[in-house]
């Protein structure tokens, strides 16, 4: 059955009004597994022998409020072995806020499962934290200066889960390679918030060719009942542009 999910509102810092959450949450209410009768078939489907779903790259992204630029995000992905290496560091600034600073690692295997996630976060105070992903099954790891790290684990129906963490826009890129093209439609994934150790699903569906910024892109929908993202994507599917229209968020290639 499907399950409810919402979009917190939260802040990118203490001052900045800013209904998204930077990294996207969709909270999981109720708790307990998630239902593998809500994906598609196509998330478990994939050959683990088949081409990568990735391709290496390398930039940065402007991130801008009502036109005016608050921070930036340096990335790159790139092949390790057998798996693949995302990296983000991101720095943003408030009107009479900290500093905010974050950053995140990914290893991915080629077909776009997770294996392993690393992060730090940085305004006020510092925190740091770790996934395991083992099969369906995310290990999470938080320390937040307190006596004793938190620690949370969660059940997925598929291992392709969705990572995408607060202030770290490219994972939205990841998320663009990890819809099937070739199925198109609207699908969903099932999806990780590591720093706020929330579960959850996401809606991804296909839009088409569309003018965007800089460029004419496909256009790709993320959503669940309460936000909706755009995310626009070029002709081999590197992340360009992200859009939250209900906040006059944009996120853009350099």
């Amino acid at each position: 059955m499907n399950r409810d999910i919402r979009f917190p509102a939260r802040a990118l810092a203490a001052g900045l009004a800013l209904s998204l959450t930077a990294g996207a949450l969709w909270a999981h209410r109720g708790g307990g597994a998630l239902n593998r009768a809500d994906f598609p078939f196509s998330l478990f489907a994939r050959p683990a022998g088949s081409a990568s779903v990735f391709s290496a790259d390398k930039g940065r992204l402007r991130i801008t409020i009502n036109g005016q630029q608050v921070g930036s995000e340096d990335f790159e992905i790139s092949p390790s072995g057998d798996a693949w290496i995302q990296r983000s560091s991101m720095s943003a600034h408030t009107p009479d806020g900290p500093q905010i600073k974050a950053m995140g690692q990914l290893k991915l295997s080629a077909s776009g499962a997770p294996i392993r996630y690393d992060w730090s976060a940085e305004a006020q105070r510092k925190a740091t934290g770790s996934v395991e992903f083992a099969s369906s099954t995310a290990k999470c790891l938080a320390d937040l200066g307190a006596a004793s790290p938190l620690r949370k684990d969660f059940m997925f129906p598929s291992p392709l889960i969705a990572v995408l963490d607060n202030n770290l826009y490219f994972q939205f890129g990841v998320l663009a390679r990890l819809y099937d093209w070739k199925a198109g439609g609207k699908q969903s994934f099932p999806v990780l918030i590591p720093q706020d150790m929330v579960p959850g699903t996401i809606s991804v569906e296909s839009l088409g060719l569309q003018d965007a910024g800089k460029g004419k892109y496909e256009a790709v929908r993320v959503s669940s009942p309460d936000l909706e993202i755009m995310v626009y994507v070029d002709a081999i599917h590197r992340l360009m542009r992200v859009e939250v229209p209900s906040a006059n968020v944009v996120i853009e290639r350099e």
